[in-house]
Parts: structure tokens; C-alpha cells; sequence
């Protein structure tokens, strides 16, 4: 699934992923992407002026520079919808996305994704290593360098299941570096830059989340663009394509019920809904591909059931439309897709009506043929029944099929018509040439099949034809992300387990104590796992003699790292020393006033000789065992009240829903 200019992402030996494309590359969709990320340097440069000129407006009482303001502010407006424009006919270059092969298909509507700016995280996050970890920063050099070669290589991923991969192995990451490094009552001063996909507006924030979110609305976007290019003339590229489209519409609409307050307006609810209904509409057309591609045994049977399949992709089309007509949604909906929607939603109507048609009008029941079933499925055609004779009437009598076809054709030209018409008065539609065509032959083909049946003797006056009862063989799917596929490893895992060594908890400094030991032994006893505690000690041992005291945690023995270590293992290692001393190192977790007592029994109480935590192994093996839930909690949101007057969504708090 490569392709030509781009670099497929590199799997090391243990999964992960570190390569974008090369966004050098120069092949259509790079070019694209590129001149997105242009425009939206243009618009934010634009809407700083704009902001700048608008406080000089309300701070000046001198008319002359009023007047001088509001000129300017009219150049950039006048600017600002140029640069919208611009960016509204690249959301509208779908032709970019589709399959290259010589067939012809319907285009599908792909997203395109999110640019983000650079963010500076090693300095803080060195900050925060030296100052909450007590460890020098310059030891992990290799986990910022990590850290930020992903970063950057999420921006440009590939338009394959390796870019997913990528996507989803930062999107886990994520929730390490909240736990590892946003403090509940601290702010890291890192701002998260991302410009909107549909108006190139940007946004900045300080919440984790924000970062989040985005990363989930490019899966969602990437998904998109691999559904588009998928080759819809294979049962296994149809396949392919409505897989890509429902795991699109779960990955939006995931990010629609777990993220809120969302400061772009692409990520707004009203925007999600639309494309997650947009999506199930895509999906739905490629199930209409499928039908017409498997086809069936009875001929009549099978052309009633593509009737009701395009009646079936009509109607969602329709919703969809709705969708974008309605505000906030149209405001910023580029005009192309909105038209592309509704012209989709009168071909498909046609196409309906053209299948009724030709199974009205070649009808032959063979001598093998059941009856009923026929009647049934004609009558089960209809949202209401047609004007004139009993349907059993129609099925027998061929001059009463011929007379209900043809209304059917009536109405299937009048709808290509109607498409043609709606298509025409898009600039950038008319510009699409496979569009054109695919509207052109469903027309001239519905033509033709009029003029085999018209006669000139028809002096009869055509009925009107009922519309198609819409129904589907196979209904949509919302795929939710399994982020639980992409196994990722903590990068900055030597800090410690996350049960003790987190952003939110207080340790003291390690405390070196050298103990003797006795003929009774140590002192103490052991518990837990990843770190080890001291779950109780003897009095008058050589434990309590040394300070060693119930609850503290094993860091080291004789300077050996022990963060990471089992019972088992802590167990063997002190059995194995070869003197009668040693020096072990312990940490004491500090609690807070904002910790109650029934948090720490749930610390303490609850253990067993196996696990130090139970509800934590997934965490304390290192690994994210089940992200489809643990990695979409985030719990350091900024939640301060938006105090910004001039309505600007650069401090709207984006948060996440628990």
C-alpha cells in the first residue's frame, strides 16, 4: 500500500514506529499538505494583525487613525477570505486522495489533516526530571531525543496502516508523559499548537488533551484518506474502503464523546457529528458497490435490491446534507463538499428509480421461479403503493410493468437532471472531470432505457412514481480504535513505575541505610511488586534498629537499581549477598492533605504477598494492555474560566471526559 515518495515507516524490533514520510517528497498529496501548512502560516499571521488592529480600534479616541484602523482591518478581512477560499478548494481537492487506476467510480470526501507547529518539551520536561525526580536531566538525553524524533514524525505519516501505527503509538505515549510529567497543580508552560483543518484557524493550549484530541482527529482524517484511495472495482478493495471509512467514523466519534470543550472548530461537536454521519454515508455507498459487484442469481430480485440499496445511500446522503445546511456547520463547511453531498444524494435517488425500472421492465419469471417471493419484494419495493392495478396485476401483465417502469425512468431522468444541475453551479465540481463523467453516463444510460420503451402510441398518462422504500443488506459499522494493537513501551520508563513515580505523587530523597544481618535475618518483611515495599518490621531487628520503617519502598540494594524489580527477584537478591551487610536504598511516599485515609487503605490495605497493587500490573509491566480505555484518561486540564473579551478560542480549557 505505499506509495510513490514516500517513505514507509520503520518498525523497530519491538514495534515501534519512528518514521514519517519525507515531507520533501514532492508527490500531489505532499504538494497538497504542504501548501495547507503555508496558508495556515498565512492565516495566522493575518488574524494577528486583525487582533492587533481591532485593540487599537477600541483603545484610540482619535478619528483620524480610526479611520486609518478600519482600513487596515479591511484589507485583512478582505485577505483573511482569499486565504479561506484558497484552503476551502484544497479541503476540495478530493481527486488527489481517490485511487489512480483508469476506472470510473464516485470520488469520496477525505479529510485532510491537522498541521501542528513545533513545541519546545525538552526544557521543561529536563526542569521537571531534576526538580520532581531529584535526577540529573542530562541521563536522559535519550528519551527527550525519542520523544521529539516521534513528535515530528507524527506530523507526516504515511497514508497507510505503518502511518496509523504511528499515530496511534504517539496517541499512547500521551498518557505516560500526562501521568509522567503534567502535575495536577502546575503548569508546565508548554502551549500545543494545531490550525484547524477546515479553516486553517489556529489554536494553542496548555492542556495534554488538546494535544490528544488532535492526534485522535488526524487517525480519524488518515482513515479517510486510505478509504478514498482504495481501488472500489475488487470486492477486496470495497471491503477495504468501508473498513477504512468505520474505523474514520470511530475514531471522530470518539473524540467526540470523550473530548470537550474543543477550541477549533473541526473538533467541535456539531463538526463530529457531520463527519461521523459523512463517513456512515461513505460507508453505505460502498455497500451499494458491493451489492452491484456480487450480484445475484434472480436478476429481478437482485435489481429490486440494488433499487433499495441506492434508495438506502440517498437517504443518508440526505441526512448528511441536512447536517451541513444547518448552523454552526455551514459556516465553515467548505461549499464543495456541501454540494458534492447533495448532488450524491439526487444521483443515487436516480439510480434507484433506474433499477426499479429495469427490473419492471425486463421481468421474466422462469419455471423454477417462486412467485410469492417476487410479489413480495415488489411489495416491499414502494414507501407507498403505486396508483392503478393490484401489484400481482403488474407482475403478470407485461403492458402494466412496461407503463410502471417508465414512470420510474421518468423520475430517474428528472433526478439525474437535477444532479447535473446542482453539480454545475460548483466552480470546483465542475472542474472534477471523474465526477462529470459518472453523471453523464448514469444519465445517458437511463436516456436510453426511456427511448427502448417509449412508443409512439403512448397516449396513456404516465402515473407518478412512488419513491423507493430505502433498505440495506448490511448495516454501518462505528469501529471504535483499538489503540490496544499498538504495543508501546513508557520512553522515559527508568524514571520508575508510574504507581509511585508520577507527576501527581511526592517521594522523599532515597535514603541509603546500611543493615546487619542477625541470625532471625533482616528484620522485615516484603510485599508488592515494581517497587517493592516494606510491609512490616520486627521490633528490635536489625530493620528497626537501622530506621527502616512499614510502607517505605526498595529503590536499591548495595546501589543496584531495584525500581523495576519483582518480589521474587528483591527476595533473591538479598538472600544471595555475600557479607553480613548491606545497603539498601528506600524512598517514603509522601501524601497530601488532599489524599483522604480511605485513598490509603486502598494504598496499603489492599495488597497481597503477590502484588503490591493489584489494579496496576497492566501499568507496572510497562506496557498499555488495554488504551482504548486507560489511554484516553487525562486528568490535568486547564480549568480556568475563559477570561479572553475578545471571544478569541485561543483560551477556551479543552478537556477531556471522564
Amino acid at each position: 500500500m505505499t506509495e510513490s515518495g514516500e517513505i514507509e515507516s520503520e518498525l523497530r524490533s519491538d514495534g515501534s514506529v519512528r518514521k514519517g514520510c519525507d515531507p520533501f517528497a514532492q508527490t500531489q498529496r505532499s504538494k497538497l499538505q504542504n501548501r495547507r501548512a503555508r496558508i495556515n502560516l498565512q492565516i495566522n499571521k493575518e488574524m494577528r494583525m486583525r487582533a492587533g488592529a481591532e485593540n487599537l480600534f477600541r483603545a484610540t479616541t482619535n478619528n483620524k487613525v480610526k479611520e486609518t484602523v478600519a482600513l487596515e482591518l479591511s484589507f485583512v478581512n478582505s485577505n483573511l477570505q482569499l486565504l479561506k477560499e484558497e484552503l476551502e478548494e484544497l479541503n476540495s481537492s478530493v481527486e488527489v486522495y481517490q485511487n489512480e487506476n483508469e476506472s470510473v467510480s464516485v470520488p469520496m470526501i477525505p479529510l485532510g489533516l491537522k498541521e501542528t507547529k513545533e513545541v519546545e518539551l525538552t526544557t521543561p520536561l529536563k526542569d521537571l526530571i531534576e526538580e520532581h525526580y531529584n535526577e540529573p536531566a542530562c541521563r536522559y538525553e535519550k528519551e527527550l531525543k525519542e520523544l521529539a524524533d516521534l513528535r515530528q514524525a507524527m506530523r507526516t505519516p504515511t497514508r497507510n496502516d505503518a502511518g496509523i501505527e504511528l499515530l496511534m503509538e504517539y496517541y499512547n505515549q500521551l498518557y505516560f508523559i500526562d501521568n509522567r510529567f503534567f502535575p495536577p497543580n502546575k503548569n508546565m508552560g508548554i502551549f500545543f499548537h494545531w490550525y484547524d483543518s477546515l479553516t486553517g484557524v489556529p489554536s494553542y493550549q496548555r492542556a495534554l488533551a488538546f494535544e490528544k484530541g488532535s492526534v485522535l482527529f488526524n487517525i480519524g482524517a488518515l482513515y479517510t484518506q486510505i478509504g478514498a484511495r482504495q481501488e472500489r472495482t475488487t470486492k477486496e478493495g470495497i471491503d477495504q474502503a468501508i473498513d477504512a471509512f468505520q474505523k474514520a467514523a470511530g475514531a471522530l466519534n470518539y473524540l467526540k464523546e470523550n473530548f470537550s470543550n474543543a477550541p477549533s472548530l473541526d473538533m467541535s461537536t456539531p463538526s463530529l457529528n457531520m463527519l461521523v454521519r459523512l463517513m456512515i454515508a461513505q460507508v453505505q455507498e460502498c455497500v451499494f458497490e458491493n451489492v452491484m459487484l456480487a450480484g445475484i442469481k434472480d436478476e429481478f430480485l437482485m435489481q429490486l435490491q440494488s433499487a433499495q440499496e441506492a434508495a438506502r445511500v440517498a437517504d443518508v446522503y440526505s441526512l448528511v446534507y441536512q447536517t451541513m445546511t444547518q448552523p454552526p456547520v455551514k459556516n465553515y463547511v467548505p461549499f464543495s463538499w456541501t454540494t458534492m453531498v447533495q448532488v450524491k444524494s439526487e444521483y443515487f435517488k436516480a439510480v434507484s428509480h433506474y433499477f426499479a425500472a429495469v427490473a419492471l421492465c425486463d421481468h421474466t419469471m422462469g419455471p423454477d421461479a417462486d412467485e410469492s417471493e417476487h410479489v413480495k419484494a415488489l411489495q416491499q419495493l414502494h414507501v407507498t403503493m403505486p396508483e392503478g392495478p393490484s401489484l400481482i396485476t403488474v407482475l403478470k401483465d407485461n403492458e402494466e410493468r412496461r407503463k410502471l417502469g417508465k414512470a420510474h425512468l421518468k423520475k430517474a431522468i428528472i433526478k439525474h437532471e437535477e444532479a447535473m444541475r446542482i453539480h454545475s453551479l460548483c466552480r470546483i465540481l465542475r472542474k472534477m472531470d471523474i465526477l462529470q463523467e459518472v453523471l453523464a453516463v448514469a444519465h445517458k444510460r437511463s436516456l436510453k432505457k426511456y427511448s427502448e420503451i417509449d412508443r409512439e402510441d403512448d397516449f396513456f398518462e404516465t402515473v407518478e412514481a412512488p419513491d423507493i422504500h430505502p433498505k440495506t443488506q448490511q448495516k454501518p459499522e462505528i469501529k471504535t480504535p483499538n489503540f490496544s494493537k499498538v504495543k508501546v513501551t513508557d520512553i522515559f520508563h527508568r524514571l520508575g513505575p508510574l504507581s509511585v513515580f508520577s507527576a501527581k505523587n511526592r517521594w522523599s530523597s532515597i535514603r541509603d541505610v546500611d543493615l546487619e544481618k542477625s541470625e532471625k535475618g533482616f528484620g522485615f518483611t516484603l510485599r508488592g511488586d515494581s517497587p517493592v515495599l516494606i510491609a512490616g518490621v520486627v521490633p528490635d531487628g536489625s530493620a528497626d534498629k537501622a530506621g527502616l520503617g512499614e510502607g517505605e519502598y526498595i529503590v536499591s540494594v548495595n546501589e543496584q537499581d531495584c525500581k523495576w524489580s519483582k518480589h521474587s527477584e528483591v527476595v533473591q537478591l538479598l538472600k544471595t549477598v555475600s557479607t553480613e551487610s548491606i545497603k539498601i536504598g528506600v524512598i517514603t511516599l509522601n501524601t497530601t492533605e488532599h489524599q483522604n485515609n480511605a485513598d490509603r487503605k486502598s494504598l496499603l490495605g489492599t495488597m497481597s504477598s503477590a502484588s503490591i497493587f493489584s489494579g496496576s500490573d497492566k501499568e507496572n509491566s510497562r506496557k498499555i494492555a488495554d488504551s482504548s480505555k486507560g489511554s484516553g484518561l487525562l486528568t490535568t486540564w486547564n480549568k480556568r474560566k475563559n477570561t479572553n473579551k475578545d471571544g478569541s478560542t485561543h483560551s477556551v480549557p479543552f478537556t477531556c471526559d471522564r
